[in-house]
């Protein structure tokens, strides 16, 4: 996949390179064609998220629409919170 036209905000991706490799993060804003916006609330917070190349990550087909909702509705959102949701999949990525 090298754009972000079937990109959402709320996808699960996982980085491929750099050096988060195999961090897995939460889309939170579509720059262009080319670059999204990455938090996972620990290396990568709210205040300072990640810019990266959508050709440097995995993109899994789930979509956090409880995310989702909650940006459209302006609930506060914290790092915690994002922790939270993303467990799973670092639980999955731990037992490889």
């Amino acid at each position: 996949m090298e754009r972000t036209t079937s990109i959402q905000i709320g996808q699960v991706v996982r980085s491929k390179t750099g050096r988060d490799k195999d961090r897995v993060f939460l889309v939170s804003e579509i720059l262009d064609l080319h670059y999204v916006m990455l938090i996972d609330g620990d290396l990568r917070r709210l205040a300072n998220p990640k810019k990266k190349k959508i050709k440097h990550l995995v993109v899994y087909q789930t979509v956090l629409k409880e995310f989702q909702e909650r940006l459209d509705s302006d609930i506060k959102i914290n790092n915690a919170y994002l922790r939270r949701l993303l467990a799973p999949y670092n639980e999955h990525k731990e037992n490889r």
